[in-house]
């Protein structure tokens, strides 16, 4: 007997999939975007909306856990740490607004990632919060080639690390998700 879960997905057509082609809401049916800004945004979107995916439908207390000891990471904080580095990202952009930690001291968001149903709903409104919020101070910055006041970061590299620190915390989610029910796929 083992306390593992047993491996599993929701879809048929490639069984090896977290969802089929023609129910997976990321797949848009269309031509991919034309120009550089465009494609970043809709790298970006699609890995938001994976990291969404890999949380729904689980409990406060499955999105808490733990499931990689010792490390604090969870579903959960994961949501949270997104929603932290919007909003540093934002004070690069905008560093005279500054604004503060959301979660208080370094590793808040992952240490107090607890499995209660309003830290849940927070969590999730404050990442949808901030990445709002992120977007609309890039949206002033159309040219990727222009620099930020923030340590001259180009607006380029502000957008590319953005989509790369979501696919890495995908990545984690896969992970995350199949330790605690053993939900596969991409």
């Amino acid at each position: 007997m083992s306390d593992l879960p047993e491996r599993w997905t929701q879809a048929s057509v490639y069984p090896d999939m977290w969802a089929d082609p023609d129910d997976d809401p990321r797949n848009s049916g269309g031509a991919s975007p034309d120009g550089e800004l465009e494609t970043l945004k809709d790298f970006l979107s699609g890995y938001r909306l994976t990291l969404r995916m890999k949380c729904e439908g689980l409990s406060p207390e499955q999105l808490a856990r733990r499931s990689v000891p010792p490390s604090t990471m969870s579903l959960l904080g994961l949501v949270r740490h997104l929603a932290e580095v919007e909003r540093d990202w934002r004070n690069w952009i905008v560093p005279e607004e500054r604004a503060p930690r959301l979660y208080g001291e370094k590793d808040g968001d992952f240490e107090g990632a607890l499995a209660e149903r309003e830290l849940v709903d927070s969590a999730f409104a404050d990442l949808s919060r901030e990445q709002a919020a992120t977007d609309a101070a890039l949206a002033a910055h159309a040219d990727l080639g222009a620099r930020l006041e923030y340590e001259d970061t180009s607006v380029r590299e502000l957008w590319v690390h953005r989509v790369e620190e979501y696919a890495r915390h995908c990545g984690h989610a896969d992970l995350l998700r199949e330790c605690v029910d053993g939900r596969v796929g991409q």
